[in-house]
C-alpha cells in the first residue's frame, strides 16, 4: 500500500491504523508505515495564513453534506484522519493524521486527538483533553477510547492506554503506562497495558512514594496514581455520575 492510497482510505474510514481483533485492539503496521512514508515524501509548502507544513498533509476542509460541525475559531483536522458524520469539533481543537473519530463524538475546545488515536461513537472529549498519538514504533497500539466513554476536562491519556466502553475519566486524570490504576472496587491493581474496564469511574489519586526513595518517604511525599472508585450502570449519565462521586 502506497502512502497516497493509504491517506485516501483513512479519510474514508475504509482502513484504520488500529483495529479490534478477537476482542483486542492491535496496531495496523502497514497503515502506520504508509503514514510515515507520507511524511518522508512530503516537502515543505507555504499555506494560506502563514502556515508551513508538508505539501501532502494539508488540513482537511468540510462541506455541509459531510454532516460534520466544525465551529469557526482555529480548529484543524489533518489529512489522513477520519471524522464521521455527527461529530462536533469546538475551537480550537486538533485531530492529527491517522486518527479515527466515530459518529456522535464531541471534541471540545483545546482538545487534541493525536496521530492514529481511535475514538469511538458518542464519546465526549471535554475541554483541554489530550489524547496522545503514536506513530512509531509501527507495531505499538495507539490510544483507544471506546464508545460512550466520557473524558473529563484536562484529562491526559497517552502511551497506548485503552479506555473501554462507557468508562468515565474524571477531570485532570492522567493515564499512561507508568501510572498505576487501582481498582478499589475489586481490590486489585490493573496490569501494565490492561484497558480501563467498561463503565469504570476513574479519579485522580495518590500513593506513598516508592520505598526505595527513602528521603521522599521521610518527607511524606506521594506519587500520582489513578483509582477506580465505582462502576456505573450503563444507563446512568456520565455527567451525573461524576457529579455524585466528586462531591
Amino acid at each position: 500500500m502506497n502512502w497516497q492510497e493509504a491517506l485516501e482510505l483513512l479519510e474514508k474510514g475504509m482502513i484504520r491504523s488500529a483495529e479490534k481483533v478477537d476482542g483486542k485492539w492491535r496496531a495496523n503496521p502497514e497503515v502506520k508505515q504508509a503514514i510515515i512514508e507520507a511524511f518522508k515524501a512530503g516537502e515543505l509548502k507555504e499555506f494560506a495564513g502563514g502556515f508551513v507544513d508538508k505539501h501532502n498533509l494539508p488540513a482537511r476542509e468540510f462541506k455541509v453534506e459531510d454532516k460534520i460541525r466544525m465551529v469557526p475559531g482555529g480548529s484543524s483536522v489533518r489529512r489522513g484522519s477520519f471524522v464521521a458524520q455527527g461529530v462536533i469539533i469546538m475551537p480550537p481543537a486538533y485531530i492529527n493524521v491517522g486518527a479515527y473519530v466515530d459518529s456522535g463524538t464531541m471534541v471540545d475546545s483545546h482538545a487534541l486527538v493525536g496521530s492514529c488515536a481511535q475514538i469511538g461513537k458518542n464519546v465526549h472529549l471535554s475541554a483541554g483533553v489530550q489524547i496522545g498519538g503514536v506513530l512509531e514504533p509501527v507495531g505499538q497500539t495507539p490510544v483507544v477510547i471506546e464508545d460512550n466513554a466520557f473524558i473529563g476536562a484536562g484529562a491526559v491519556i497517552v502511551e497506548g492506554v485503552q479506555v473501554s466502553t462507557g468508562a468515565v475519566i474524571a477531570p485532570g486524570v492522567v493515564l499512561s503506562r507508568g501510572i498505576p490504576v487501582y481498582d478499589c472496587v475489586n481490590e486489585r491493581v490493573l496490569e501494565v497495558g490492561e484497558p480501563i474496564p467498561p463503565y469504570a469511574v476513574v479519579v485522580t489519586g495518590s500513593r506513598p512514594a516508592s520505598t526505595n526513595l527513602a528521603w521522599a518517604t521521610k518527607m511524606g511525599l506521594s506519587m500520582r496514581c489513578a483509582m477506580i472508585i465505582k462502576y456505573k450502570d450503563e444507563k446512568t449519565s456520565a455527567a451525573l455520575e461524576l457529579e455524585s462521586v466528586l462531591r
